[in-house]
């Protein structure tokens, strides 16, 4: 049977069908009119909002333990790829995860990942030398790739689209108070059980959260006509690892390991970014020319709405990392908070990413349409906060006055994450936005190993430099030892007197205000790139010709990303 690329760019990922008489004596999870039942769908959002948890609670963690893991492994050098190795790792896997869910289902998909995370998870525990920890690190990242995509996947597939902004709003929720809680709890757990057990006491949570998962997704039901002989139940695994551009994958994760190890690095290395062009190159000639099913279609990256919505993203959300990976620092050096109390600086920043994604969503992202003036006034204010983090980054200033400022921070690029993928949504064709939803998760992901490896490497790059210049300043040329451990540890400030006490704090304040600074300054930048999005919806008619299928069979359509329904499904 011939197949139309737009027809099956919109058949169902999850195709919901009446019930089999052998399907009839299955608990019912639907009501006459196929939609999900309110309990299956609170099961299925409480399973992916709690592997978000997770997933961004691995990122914060760092924050408040590193320095007992640098001391127990000897790696005080090393520190800054204890959060780098895990965010490379899930940002070199997110580009194919969306390829992967339409091959083996984002339920089969999610499943044998959060499985990984878990072996990764142990990992880190068992770990007795900092080589094991990263390696522990990179297959946490590889098996929590899959989370992100299949979140906004799912939303797009269940939800309705006036629904939709308050549910993205609700996906927002979830990474703010992973980041927020991850920082907490583990500096508390970590004085109480040890740091071993902050990452082995995660695998039983994750894997409940994946198997609640498995078991409430809809699966892909057979079509009807002459294509089901190809449907998904009839495939071989032997098939559908078969339909795996492996060219492609090796050439995306090896674009965006060399770019981030390079950036990661404490002195930038000029070959890796070399080698990381060429194999982004290579990746779009095999996607363009010879890749029969692409991970990710030429045509979509030829849009400028999403490409630049896109570098925007990273951006914006680059600069937005650097707070949330450096506000402990701030308060375990420059006001002497302990490790246990740090964490509790991420509340206000986090709350309110999660409450102006949610309030955005709920109260004006009701409708399709452009949101142009909604992004450029957004990223306006993010500028104008990047700064004021800048400022008020001092041991002397209100700590009421820097949890306010924390606060408006986090609400403003809350809304307008919001904001920049509804209005990406209006400025691309319908039949492609489910490609461009995940591709848009990718570029937030992406955004997390930016902000990891572009801020962490300018951090220590300063303090290093400051540290030397200030003890220098005074005639102390012996402190080698001390500017290490310094790199390596924030806390040993607070064990710090004197002189030695005092270049500590100059220095720390330095590095955290060029940061905040230069963060202000890439989002102005970001703010011309956004403005060239534009704000004029495409020519569905005309454009119809460029929409690419990501089915996973040649002969049959029935695994493509595309909504479910045109009913209501979870928010009724």
């Amino acid at each position: 049977m011939a197949r139309n690329d737009s027809d099956t760019e919109r058949t169902p990922l999850i195709h919901e069908t009446s019930p089999t008489n052998d399907e009839a004596a299955q608990p019912d999870t639907q009501d006459e009119d196929g939609k999900l039942s309110s309990t299956r769908g609170t099961l299925i959002c409480l399973s992916i909002w709690l592997l978000i948890f997770i997933l961004t609670n691995n990122v914060s963690l760092m924050t408040t333990i590193q320095s007992p893991i640098a001391s127990d492994l000897g790696a005080s050098t090393e520190v800054s790829w204890f959060t780098s190795a895990y965010l490379i790792a899930i940002t070199s896997i997110t580009p194919v995860a969306g390829r992967l869910c339409a091959i083996f289902t984002p339920r089969v998909y999610l499943l044998a990942s959060i499985v990984v995370q878990a072996c990764g998870l142990l990992i880190s525990s068992q770990a007795s030398s900092v080589n094991a920890f990263l390696a522990g690190r990179a297959v946490t990242g590889i098996g929590s790739a899959s989370v992100t995509p299949v979140a906004f996947i799912l939303v797009t597939e269940l939800t309705a689209p006036r629904r939709r902004g308050l549910f993205f709003g609700a996906i927002n929720t979830g990474y703010t108070s992973g980041v927020a809680c991850g920082a907490i709890i583990a500096g508390a757990l970590e004085p109480l059980v040890g740091w071993r057990a902050v990452f082995w006491l995660q695998i039983p949570f994750t894997l409940a959260a994946a198997l609640l998962a498995f078991f409430t997704i809809p699966e892909p039901r057979r079509l009807t006509g002459s294509s089901a002989e190809g449907a998904y139940h009839k495939q071989s695994l032997a098939t559908k690892l078969s339909q795996i551009d492996y060219f492609g994958v090796v050439t995306i994760i090896g674009a965006v390991v060399l770019l981030l190890y390079s950036l990661s690095s404490p002195q930038i290395q000029i070959t890796p970014i070399v080698l990381s062009i060429a194999s982004l190159v290579l990746f779009v000639l095999v996607e363009a020319h010879w890749a029969d099913q692409p991970i990710v279609p030429i045509s979509i990256l030829r849009s400028r709405g999403n490409i630049l919505t896109g570098i925007a993203t990273v951006g914006v959300m680059t600069a937005r990392w650097s707070v949330l990976f450096y506000t402990p620092t701030y308060v375990l050096t420059l006001r002497g908070w302990s490790q246990a109390s740090a964490g509790l600086t991420l509340i206000p920043t986090n709350l309110g990413f999660g409450v102006g994604g949610l309030l955005a969503g709920w109260l004006h992202i009701r409708r399709t349409g452009s949101f142009y003036y909604a992004c450029i006034v957004t990223l306006v204010l993010f500028t104008f906060s990047m700064f004021a983090v800048s400022w008020i980054s001092t041991p002397g200033s209100s700590i009421y006055g820097y949890m306010t400022v924390l606060f408006l921070n986090g609400a403003i690029v809350g809304c307008m994450l919001n904001y920049s993928i509804a209005h990406v949504l209006h400025l691309t064709i319908p039949a492609t936005h489910i490609i461009v939803i995940p591709l848009n998760a990718m570029f937030r992901s992406l955004s997390g190993s930016f902000g990891s490896s572009v801020a962490g490497g300018l951090f220590l790059r300063t303090l290093q430099r400051t540290l030397t210049k200030e003890f220098l300043a005074r005639g102390i040329t012996d402190k080698g030892a001390l500017i290490r451990q310094l790199l390596g540890s924030p806390v040993t400030v607070q064990s710090l007197t004197g002189v030695e006490k005092e270049v500590a704090l100059v220095s720390y304040e330095t590095a955290l205000k060029t940061i905040y600074s230069a963060g202000g300054a890439l989002a102005i930048l970001m703010l011309f790139v956004q403005a060239g999005v534009g704000w004029t919806a495409p020519d569905v008619d005309k454009d119809e010709e460029h929409t690419h299928t990501i089915a996973s069979d040649g002969n049959v359509g029935q695994e493509t990303l595309s909504p479910v329904v045109t009913r209501e499904p979870v928010a009724g």
